[in-house]
């Protein structure tokens, strides 16, 4: 079992930066892929960026690619997810996510097994 406690978010202005935190606690953090996944009212919860159990690959969405950055401290049981050149519509809940089935990360969201209370983040135009 992995609790995943998240923590950050809130409200920015567009092109505001906001950052992420998820803390994991139960069994070993670097034996899980992490990811970050979002769900926006009405629509279906959306990948967004995952990591794998190193650190030393990362994965994005198209629509975060180059304004994303997904990073984890392994001896700190922790994930983040800095996000800056914030949109409108990057507005939503937040979750991340901890995958024991996969080493690299991956955007399916069947592969997680364990989830985040969610955050809400919302940006204004």
């Amino acid at each position: 079992q992995v609790q995943l406690v998240q923590s950050g978010g809130g409200l920015v202005q567009a092109g505001g930066s906001l950052r992420l935190s998820c803390a994991a606690s139960g069994r070993t953090f670097s034996y899980y892929a992490m990811g970050w996944f979002r769900q926006a009212p009405g629509k279906e919860r959306q990948f967004v960026a995952a990591i794998s159990r190193s650190g030393g690959s990362t994965y994005f969405a198209d629509s975060v690619k180059g304004r994303f950055t997904i990073s984890r401290e392994n001896a700190k049981n922790a994930v983040y997810l800095q996000m800056n050149t914030l949109k409108p519509e990057d507005t939503a809940v937040y979750y991340c996510a901890a995958s024991h089935k996969v080493v690299r990360g991956t955007d399916l969201l069947t592969a997680y097994d364990y989830w985040g209370q969610g955050t809400q983040v919302t940006v204004s135009s």
